[in-house]
């Protein structure tokens, strides 16, 4: 029976942190002239400290002044192996603690995958808006139906009311109406023509009657009076001869 593999111890033990190194004059001035062949030396700031690597390999820290790059550092990587003069091994920029970092790099399959997912999640949402538009639509719709529907209904109650009646009579009934109170006042102003005329004719046959009476009336009366005036000579004759007797 085989042994089980050991782990693998090393892949997850921690990278020491380097130490610090005593500061070498020799060392910064070497790592600055290592600077200087990349960068100008406005970017350069000042020395922040040296670290040990281990193995003779140190790193010399200089505060960057490159613009858009705050908290940054330079570093410079110097060997010194036996008795050799130090040798420059590499020189950089690091990102120092709270400094602004680039996005962690993804590999393309990965960001392919995001990118499907973020469009197939745009898509649902764009399908649900609409369904809700359409949703809107529909109670829209139904109102307009109920309204149409009343509409329709106060239309045959409207309808109800002039069932059997011709609109036109009906409007032109009342003209007719009105003409028969005409002919009703025409026919009362006639009616009291005639009571007039006949009121005038009474009142002319009453009034000829009083003036035949009248015009009788002194005849009479002449008739009577009449027989009175040759009656006195005869009475004066009478009286004469009674005189001459």
């Amino acid at each position: 029976m085989s042994e089980p593999a050991e782990a693998d111890v090393s892949a997850t033990e921690p990278t020491p942190e380097p130490r610090l190194a005593p500061t070498n004059d020799s060392i910064t001035a070497l790592a600055r002239e290592a600077l200087l062949e990349n960068t100008d030396a406005r970017n350069i700031g000042p020395y922040v400290r040296t670290l040990d690597e281990g193995d003779g390999v140190v790193s010399v820290l200089f505060e960057s002044t490159l613009p858009g790059y705050p908290g940054w550092k330079w570093t410079v990587s110097i060997a010194t192996v036996g008795d050799a003069e130090p040798t420059v091994m590499e020189s950089e920029l690091m990102p120092g603690e709270g400094s602004l970092l680039a996005p962690e790099w993804l590999p393309w399959s990965e960001r392919l995958e995001e990118w499907q997912a973020a469009q197939a999640a745009a898509a649902a949402a764009a399908a649900e808006a609409e369904d809700d538009e359409s949703d809107d639509d529909d109670d829209d719709d139904d109102e307009h139906d109920e309204l149409d529907a009343d509409a329709d209904e106060a239309d045959d109650l409207g309808d109800d009311v002039y069932d059997g009646v011709d609109p036109e009579l009906a409007v032109t009934g009342d003209e007719h109406d009105d003409d028969d109170e005409h002919d009703d006042d025409d026919d009362e102003s006639d009616d009291d023509d005639e009571d007039d005329d006949a009121d005038v004719a009474v009142e002319g046959s009453a009034a000829g009657e009083l003036g035949v009476e009248q015009a009788e009336q002194p005849e009479r009366e002449a008739d009577d009076a009449g027989p009175d005036e040759p009656a006195a000579p005869v009475r004066r004759q009478r009286r004469r001869r009674k005189n001459d007797d």
